[in-house]
């Protein structure tokens, strides 16, 4: 028999960057930068850290939230693409030039990354791609 959780989705910390905000759940993390704020590789590691704090041992996905328009430097997919705990990233806009630069920014990542138009879409794909963690027995 299987039971569906009820339980509302809870934010296990939010950090403020300076670019913008990163709000941590419970396999996964959802970006949201600032207006006119460039993402560079300085600014990745800051993101790298509050994964390894909170994934360290666990698979979680990434959610990039593009309400404004960032730029983002396609260099850092090569560090990202080195976490090997992160099994998704989704991007999520209505914008039609962040889809044009979806396609740029997926020939450097290489793992899987897809784009959505709708957070709820983006959501159950990346939680599709992530393994729960096994419990141990004590």
């Amino acid at each position: 028999m299987k039971f569906t959780s009820t339980k509302k989705t809870i934010v296990v910390r939010e950090y403020q960057l300076d670019i913008g905000s990163v709000q941590v759940f419970d396999n996964y993390m959802v970006a949201t930068f600032d207006e006119g704020a460039t993402v560079t590789l300085e600014r990745a590691y800051q993101i790298i850290g509050i994964s390894e704090i909170h994934f360290r041992d666990r698979e979680f996905g990434y959610i990039s939230l593009r309400k404004n328009s960032y730029a983002v430097d396609p260099t850092i997919y090569n560090y990202l693409r080195g976490l090997e705990n992160l099994k998704a990233f989704a991007i999520v806009s209505k914008k039609e030039i962040d889809m044009h630069n979806f396609k740029i920014e997926k020939l450097f990542y290489k793992k899987p990354m897809e784009f959505f138009i709708e957070f709820e879409n983006a959501l159950a794909w990346v939680k599709k791609r992530i393994k729960p963690k096994k419990i141990k027995d004590s």
